[in-house]
């Protein structure tokens, strides 16, 4: 099974030009078509780094824009469709992973114009099915650990892709998938043959359970496959009328599949934490194991909500990678506010690989509107390779 963007373009179109002439003889094709939602977002963002090392640093003014449109039903189909365009804004200098400017820090939002989804949907005996360009998520944002859309960065991943999701069981979302294509960040597009299963139980008397199993056969980088499979149980329980106590556990286990080379590497993470009105504190450990050959990695996940905003490790490092880190999430007069701090060391050598502070101030108003500030702080440690790095961002968004 193979997609390409012009394609599934050319066939929506063709779809849509041919029902023109169809929606005369049966209203209800040509309603659906037609009474469908149209879907519009901007985001507007400045994007300073400043590194300690030779390069110089960055400064992106960037602009990400979506219009959408999701037709209404007929017997159950439906189609969506989403053209997205990232275009750099005035005269900053940075190095957008395309363009070539390594003289400048990283800021990784290229220009492009792409078709981000488009998909044909079925829903009918408790099931969704999806085929086409698509983005994936199995949990809420920002907890896409293993399979996420990247939705800090300009360009969203998506996938070419067939899924699906059943609750035909009580209190139980069973899904699928099968990958054929990433569609990244940086516009390019990797061929794979994967595999994903996610079955999630929410009525357990302790919490929610979700069980997954991801076997990733990589076509041009046959040796960087990998299965991992996993268990996860998170849950909160009231201890007075305005205290709840939250936890998560999680385990998970890599190896290698199909033609891959990796050695097994396990996944830990432990969370607990409170909420008091409306505020929100947690300590969490999380733990990615290596052996200085081979680290546990998830290549498909929104990476930059974990282990720091600065992005020092949306890879991990070939010796793994333990994060100690201290979270608060809050509102001050409508304004969310979040606060985290990060320490870091590697599995392998127990190395100091550096601390982190990370802030963010956003506020949504009138349901539509997007104003915020972000800010990241790493401080090297001894690990080879890291450096002090600091990013602060500016950011706007309208969304309908």
């Amino acid at each position: 099974m193979k997609f390409t963007r012009k394609p599934i373009a050319l066939l929506l179109l063709a779809a849509g030009s041919s029902s023109m002439n169809y929606a005369y003889a049966d209203d209800s094709f040509y309603e659906a078509l037609s009474s469908g939602k149209v879907s519009f977002s901007a985001r507007a963002r400045y994007e300073a780094v400043s590194q300690d090392n030779a390069r110089k640093d960055a400064d992106a003014y960037t602009l990400r824009t979506t219009l959408g449109y999701k037709t209404g039903l007929f017997h159950g189909f439906s189609g969506f469709i989403e053209a997205e365009d990232i275009s750099e804004l005035g005269s900053g200098k940075f190095d957008d992973k395309v363009n070539g400017d390594s003289s400048y820090s990283v800021v990784a939002d290229p220009d492009s114009t792409e078709m981000n989804q488009a998909y044909l949907q079925y829903n009918g005996f408790d099931t969704e099915f999806k085929f086409g360009r698509q983005e994936l998520t199995y949990r809420g944002a920002p907890f896409h650990r293993f399979v996420g859309n990247v939705l800090w960065r300009q360009n969203h991943q998506s996938f070419d892709a067939f899924s699906l999701t059943n609750s035909s069981l009580a209190d139980t979302k069973l899904s699928y998938a099968y990958i054929n294509k990433v569609n990244s960040i940086l516009g390019s597009s990797v061929d794979m043959s994967s595999h994903l299963f996610n079955a999630q139980y929410s009525a357990l008397p302790i919490g929610k359970l979700e069980a997954y199993a991801y076997l990733l056969d990589y076509e041009d980088a046959p040796a960087t496959s990998s299965k991992t499979l996993g268990l996860r149980l998170s849950g909160a329980k009231a201890v007075s009328d305005s205290v709840k106590v939250i936890y998560t556990a999680e385990f998970a286990k890599q190896d290698d599949y199909k033609d891959g080379t990796m050695d097994d590497q396990n996944y830990y993470l432990a969370e607990l934490g409170g909420k008091y009105k409306g505020w929100l504190a947690k300590v969490s450990y999380e733990m990615q194991q290596g052996d200085g050959t081979s680290s546990f990695k998830t290549p498909l996940g929104t990476n930059h909500a974990f282990q720091g905003w600065a992005d020092s490790f949306l890879a991990t490092p070939a010796a793994g990678l333990e994060d100690v880190y201290f979270t608060v999430v809050g509102k001050v007069m409508g304004v969310k506010l979040v606060g985290v701090y990060h320490d870091f060391e590697t599995d392998k050598g127990h190395i100091d690989a550096g601390s982190e502070f990370d802030l963010l101030a956003q506020k949504t108003f009138k349901k539509h509107y997007t104003v915020g500030l972000k800010y990241a702080d790493y401080n090297a440690g001894d690990l080879a390779g890291k450096v002090d790095t600091e990013k602060f961002w500016v950011y706007g968004q309208v969304k309908f």
